[in-house]
C-alpha cells in the first residue's frame, strides 16, 4: 500500500508552507492539483518538479477510482488544492472516503487554513465554534440562515467578494443588525484587512469600500438573556 498524503498549501504568502510539506511534495511520485496552473506556481517557487494531475470538483468521481488504484500498488501520492487545507470547502472529501474504503494510508499535514486566523484575531469568542463554509446559495439557504438565527457558537463563513455585502445584509435580517462580525479579507497577503464591528457597521463599511479577495466572515453566536436563562433554571 502506498500513502495519500493531503498537503496544505498556502492561503496568500509562499512562505506559510512547512518544511515538511516541501519534502513530501518533491517526495511524492505524483501530485494531485485542483488547478495546476495555480499549484504550479508555487511548486516552481520551490523548484518542484514531480508530476501533476488534475484533480477537482468536476472530474474527481471519474479519477478517484484510478488513483485508489495506484496507491494500493504502493504510490506516494499528494493532494494540493489551490490555497489552503484540502477538503476544507475544497475538493479532497471523496477521495480520502475512497482511499479509506480501500485500507490505503492517508495522512493530513498540519498547515495553512483560511478560518483559523481570522477566527483568532476577530475578537469574538473561540473556546467553540462552528465552520458553515459556504452558504447554499439558492435551494436550503434560507432555511440554513433560520436554523444558525439560534447558534450560539461563534459561527464561520466563507463568501465571495461579489456576494459579501448581499449576504451580509440577509445576517442583518436573520440575526439582527447589531449582532458582531469580522469580516476578514486577504489573509497573509500584503493587504490583509480585517473589518470588525456590527453588522450594520460592517454593511456600511463594504458599501462605500468595494470588497475585493478572498472573505471569511466571523460571526457573534446567539447572545443568551441571562434573566430568562436564570428563570428557565
Amino acid at each position: 500500500m502506498g500513502t495519500l498524503y493531503l498537503v496544505p498549501t498556502p492561503v496568500g504568502n509562499m512562505e506559510d508552507i512547512t518544511l515538511r510539506a516541501l519534502r513530501i511534495l518533491k517526495e511524492a511520485d505524483l501530485i494531485l492539483a485542483e488547478d495546476t496552473r495555480t499549484s504550479g506556481i508555487l511548486l516552481k517557487h520551490y523548484d518542484i518538479k514531480n508530476n501533476m494531475m488534475s484533480h477537482h470538483k468536476f472530474n474527481e468521481h471519474g479519477t478517484t477510482a484510478g488513483i485508489v488504484e495506484r496507491l494500493k500498488a504502493g504510490a506516494v501520492i499528494a493532494l494540493i488544492t489551490d490555497a489552503g487545507t484540502p477538503a476544507i470547502s475544497d475538493p479532497g472529501f471523496f477521495l480520502v472516503r475512497e482511499a479509506v474504503k480501500e485500507g490505503v494510508t492517508v495522512q493530513c499535514l498540519p498547515g495553512a487554513t483560511a478560518f483559523v486566523p481570522a477566527l483568532v484575531s476577530s475578537g469574538l469568542p473561540n473556546d467553540k465554534f462552528c465552520f458553515e463554509g459556504f452558504l447554499p446559495q439558492k435551494k436550503g439557504r434560507a432555511t440554513r440562515l433560520t436554523e444558525l438565527a439560534e447558534e450560539t457558537r461563534t459561527t464561520i463563513f466563507y463568501e465571495s467578494p461579489y456576494r459579501l455585502v448581499k449576504t451580509l445584509k440577509q445576517f442583518a435580517e436573520y440575526f439582527g443588525e447589531d449582532r458582531h462580525v469580522s469580516v476578514c479579507r486577504e489573509i497573509s497577503k500584503i493587504h490583509e484587512e480585517s473589518v470588525r464591528g456590527t453588522l450594520a457597521e460592517v454593511i456600511a463599511h463594504f458599501e462605500e469600500t468595494e470588497p475585493k479577495g478572498e472573505i471569511v466572515i466571523v460571526l457573534e453566536g446567539k447572545t443568551i438573556n441571562k434573566h430568562n436563562k436564570k428563570e428557565n433554571l
